[in-house]
């Protein structure tokens, strides 16, 4: 049995796959890994590039897109290593990342999920350890009101009070680098399909704690992220998962009412942002550019951010 599965779901991003699996590949010397990519109908040959380039990955090839939750499932249901690490194809790993992050839980037993420091492309660290989120940091969060935000908010909620390459509890981690012992997902099942992009390793981090168990950041483990190239194709959809995501979250845990103000005030915010950016198009500032944002803001609007 090997120690760590690496499970990866993948959509149209063949060349950040083949870099991402030549880390591992580069960084595993010595480690039991088994590897399982789950690609989600990719049409720019990136199983072609599995088959030939990396022979023993493990291959998951959807008929559909299915999206991250589910995907990661299918991935979680054929693995069959004791630690089980969700990686997004988008990054690279560093020496010792996984086997430091396993020897982690191997020698804390009460923690459940571990993250590490995960660093931009030019080296700044990127924000991945939150706590759990409130009405204002729902409302906040993502939007162009964030930069006019209370800093105390964001700072708590993005854990800045602790230092980058520190080791600490926090609520959740973020999903594009993940790493979890297989007796939590037997304890509280695997990622809520509802959540087809977003706010799903919120979700399940959220049940773990609730469950007893504990997730860590572990800043002296460190992955390279390049970041949202698979939404990068779908910009209002994108826009409309996230928020529909995050309004899913706080019904599921602060219930119907504080959910529905908050989908409100998001949809003001993007009715807001829309004026505003037509506004801008009238007088003949970057028309085009304008007519792009107004284009994926009305898409928002008619999509009404409405949760299933």
């Amino acid at each position: 049995m090997p120690l760590v599965s690496i499970v990866i779901v993948s959509w149209n991003v063949k060349a950040l796959l083949a870099n991402c699996l030549a880390s591992i590949y580069e960084t595993t010397a010595g480690l039991a890994v088994e590897i399982i990519v789950v690609d989600s109908n990719s049409g720019d040959g990136t199983v072609e590039l599995i088959g030939r380039d990396f022979p023993h990955v493990k291959l998951l090839a959807l008929a559909d897109n299915v999206g991250f939750s589910r995907g990661n499932n299918l991935g979680i249901g054929i693995s069959t290593g004791e630690y089980i690490f969700l990686l997004n194809p988008d990054t690279l790993v560093k020496p010792e990342t996984i086997q430091q992050l396993a020897a982690y839980l191997n020698d804390h037993p009460e923690v459940g999920i571990v993250g590490p420091r995960t660093l931009n492309g030019d080296g700044t660290t990127q924000s991945t350890r939150r706590r759990f989120p409130t009405l204002l940091t729902g409302l906040f969060e993502s939007t162009w009101l964030q930069s006019i935000a209370p800093k105390a908010i964001m700072r708590c909620y993005y854990v800045q009070d602790q230092p980058d390459d520190g080791t600490f509890e926090v609520d959740w981690v973020q999903g594009s680098a993940l790493m979890f012992r297989r007796e939590v997902f037997a304890q509280i099942g695997g990622m809520d399909e509802g959540f087809m992009m977003y706010s799903e390793e919120l979700d399940w981090c959220k049940r773990a704690v609730l469950a007893g168990w504990r997730v860590d950041y572990v800043g002296g483990a460190r992955i390279v992220h390049f970041g949202g190239k698979s939404s990068e194709q779908a910009p209002a959809l994108t826009h409309i998962r996230f928020q529909c995501s995050k309004l899913r979250y706080f019904r599921k845990y602060h219930g119907r009412a504080e959910a529905e103000l908050l989908r409100f005030a998001l949809l003001t915010n993007y009715a807001s942002q829309y004026m505003i950016e037509g506004s801008k198009r009238l007088v003949g500032h970057k028309p085009a550019l304008r007519a792009e944002r107004m284009q994926v803001y009305a898409t928002v609007l008619r999509s009404g951010l409405k949760v299933s």
